[in-house]
């Protein structure tokens, strides 16, 4: 009897690393030229581009490189602390990374967009809670692992 194949994460279905290195370099490039993000990303880190790729790319069962060069989870959510992020600018950040995924050329197909888009609607929302003044970073806030119909973990927010 043989054996069934591995499922792979999503971080192999869409292509591995340079996948993600990608969609997050085309994204900045627009979100430079966007009248609304645009000042939020002006004095961004010439680095961080592929800091939000190594993030993406571990929740999504990649290498933990994010983890283990900028401090994982809790890390992330502290760096929006104060950015005060509303519904209209997380909206935009969404259709904007949403409009460079096809140019990055991750998968279209529907099982891996589902599983994509979820995570970042989760992980957009999370962030504009804890980007008000005064949301402290959680005690303890686990990488999420996203995958294929599951969610990502026990942390909710602040």
């Amino acid at each position: 009897m043989s054996r069934p194949a591995a499922v792979p994460s999503l971080y192999d279905w869409a292509g591995g690393m340079p996948v993600f290195e990608r969609l997050t370099s085309v994204f900045y490039r627009r979100v430079a030229r966007d009248a609304d993000l645009g000042p939020l990303f002006a004095r961004m880190d010439p680095d961080h581009p592929r800091h939000v790729a190594h993030f993406i790319a571990e929740v999504l069962g990649g290498p933990k490189e994010y983890s283990r060069e900028r401090g994982g989870h809790r890390a992330m959510v502290g760096r929006h602390v104060g950015r005060h992020l509303d519904e209209r600018l997380r909206r935009r950040w969404m259709a904007l990374l949403l409009d460079c995924a096809g140019e990055a050329d991750l998968p279209d197909d529907p099982e891996f967009r589902s599983a994509f888009v979820a995570y970042l609607e989760w992980g957009t929302r999370l962030a504009v809670i804890n980007s008000q003044e005064g949301a402290p970073p959680p005690a303890d806030a686990p990488m999420p692992a996203w995958g294929w119909g599951e969610t990502g973990g026990p942390y909710t927010g602040t």
